[in-house]
């Protein structure tokens, strides 16, 4: 059990792409006219079935944010705030002005993210897991949209390749485990890392990167 369990660990890491594809090349001009230098991640919307999905979700975003050059305010205090403020719910605050959060809280920009799915499927032996995130920025002085993305990936348990009897059966333990304890983070990682920092998608470097202003050309 600990070798399919140590398995089941590294199979997950090695998750694919899914099929939603960001575009070409995203449009910065309003982004280089915002220039922001700081970045308030608000909870997210979820569209799941998957309650704790939010707060698993909110562990992974502050840090790729920082490396590209952001400040990041801290993801809890942010919740804690709102929800003092009487903006507990996630829907609610998506749904109001980005210039109130900016007085607030005294950021450049709003991150706004939707779960759109965070779920396992099981199929006769094998098991899809799925992570699809939605990504709007918006500008806290003018309240506009200054970049977005969004990101699917699936992550499925290679077959056994031996066949027979013993394949299948190997096949079906995996998709069980999977099934059974599904390991979304590493998804939820990947995800983030591709809108973020893919060339001509992603976010260009931050104010705190030593690439800012030199990626004119590339974003």
């Amino acid at each position: 059990m600990r070798s399919l369990t140590a398995f089941s660990i590294v199979i997950t890491l090695l998750a694919l792409a899914g099929c939603a594809t960001p575009p070409k090349h995203s449009n910065y001009t309003q982004f280089r006219a915002e220039s922001p230098r700081s970045i308030l991640v608000v909870p997210v919307t979820n569209r799941s079935v998957e309650v704790n999905a939010p707060d698993y979700f909110l562990s992974t975003i502050s840090r790729p944010l920082a490396e590209r050059g952001y400040y990041v305010f801290p993801v809890n205090m942010v919740k804690s705030v709102l929800a003092d403020d009487g903006l507990s719910d996630a829907n609610m605050v998506h749904a109001g002005d980005p210039r109130r959060l900016g007085e607030m809280f005294g950021a450049d920009s709003v991150l706004y993210v939707s779960i759109e799915r965070w779920d396992a499927k099981y199929i006769v032996l094998s098991t899809s897991v799925t992570v699809a995130l939605k990504y709007t920025l918006k500008s806290t002085h003018s309240g506009e949209e200054i970049w977005s993305n969004h990101q699917t990936m699936v992550y499925q348990p290679q077959h056994n390749s031996n066949g027979g009897l013993a394949g299948l059966i190997a096949d079906a333990i995996v998709a069980a485990i999977a099934k059974a304890a599904p390991n979304y983070l590493p998804l939820a990682v990947m995800a983030n890392d591709q809108a973020i920092n893919l060339k001509n998608t992603g976010l260009p470097a931050g104010p705190y990167d030593g690439a800012f202003g030199k990626d004119l050309v590339d974003f």
